[in-house]
């Protein structure tokens, strides 16, 4: 009877060591976004190259807002079909991927 009380302790005890709480960890993930100052400016201070790539690339959209920074790059909002989309520019009108 010693031995069957012994052997249950002994199996109760082993599984309750792999009942043990999992250690959960918080990660934080911080992002940084660097973008250069961007001043807004009118439709009509925005060149000609870059209103000659919207018409071509963007078929059909409307220029809704523009911005420019200190390198001659531009932020523009278009509007079409009800979408509004933002790309950038330099001042050839050549897209830049940012």
């Amino acid at each position: 009877m010693k031995k069957l009380i012994l052997s249950a302790a002994i199996l109760l005890g082993g599984l309750s060591m792999n009942a043990a709480t999992p250690v959960v960890t918080n990660q934080i993930i911080s992002s940084v976004n660097i973008q250069d100052e961007y001043t807004e400016i009118t439709a009509d201070a925005v060149p000609a190259a870059v209103k000659s790539t919207i018409e071509k690339s963007f078929v059909g959209s409307k220029l809704e807002k523009a911005w420019k920074n200190a390198k001659d790059e531009y932020k523009l909002e278009i509007s079409k079909e009800g979408k509004k989309y933002t790309f950038f520019t330099d001042a050839s009108g050549n897209i830049i991927k940012k």
